[in-house]
């Protein structure tokens, strides 16, 4: 059995001034909040963690933003593990561990991957669907607007445009404000402008607790199908992931109506 971590240096993050790297990640993270007005102050948001690089990233980003904010927001962390899948007990407690670092509350709903509902249906969409569900219903019990944060980055935005342009002919994606329920609840991807080559470089630096269960579409689904055409096009732009998320905003400015 492996020695869990302490994560002293990631309680040391919030006291230091973090190295280039991270820095380079929090300016890339407040882009995205701060165009996209996501965050205000005294709200309280809640991270929904999966275990993987992005949501325990998001989380280090929205803790230590704060250091640099002239206001404050709460901020507590959800994971949803499934009965069918679950993460093993070690990993459970190294996330633990490092959401006590980040003096961020962190609760462990225990959850059923494939409901009744689902008529033995299931892929991706479908598991995506129940999760969200799941939270919706957690925040219910606030007595205040909730907002869930997500761990969407860049890349997962623009594999979302294509998949949506080659398989739905619609030329739409996941936003970075989403409302819900007539604006009473909204989903905030507060990554939406970080590359997932950044995050990936800030989860090894930082020794981040990452973990992944057996997931039976791993391998298989469109999104991992996508990515390499993306990566392809990126070598011969490296700017590519940028214009193609840029281009939602370009399409809406061209065709509002004249006045």
């Amino acid at each position: 059995m492996h020695e869990i971590p302490s994560f002293t240096h990631i309680r040391d993050l919030l006291n230091r001034q973090p190295q280039p790297l991270v820095m380079r990640f929090l300016r890339d993270l407040g882009k995205g909040i701060n165009r996209h007005t996501m965050i205000g102050d005294g709200q309280r948001v809640l991270i929904s963690v999966s275990g993987g690089k992005d949501s325990l990233a998001s989380a280090l980003g929205l803790r230590l933003r704060l250091r640099y904010l002239p206001i404050t927001y709460r901020l507590e962390a959800v994971l949803i593990n499934w009965r069918e899948h679950p993460h093993s007990t070690t990993a459970l407690e190294a996330m633990r561990r490092y959401f006590d670092a980040l003096e961020i509350p962190f609760t462990v709903l225990t959850a059923k991957m494939r409901p009744d509902s689902f008529g033995g249906r299931f892929d991706c969409y479908r598991c995506g669907r129940n999760r969200r569900r799941i939270l919706f219903d957690h925040v219910r019990e606030w007595n205040e607007f909730p907002m869930i944060a997500t761990g969407h980055h860049l890349d997962d935005i623009v594999q979302t445009t294509l998949m949506n342009l080659f398989f739905r002919g619609s030329f739409s994606t996941m936003m970075p404000v989403q409302p819900f329920f007539q604006d009473t609840l909204r989903v905030v991807r507060p990554m939406c402008e970080v590359r997932e080559e950044t995050i990936r470089a800030v989860a090894r630096e930082l020794r981040l607790p990452v973990s992944s269960i057996d997931c039976p579409f791993r391998a298989t689904n469109v999104r991992a199908r996508i990515r390499p055409l993306i990566e392809e096009a990126a070598r011969i732009n490296p700017r590519v992931r940028e214009n193609i998320n840029r281009a939602h905003t370009n399409i809406q400015s061209e065709y509002l109506p004249e006045l």
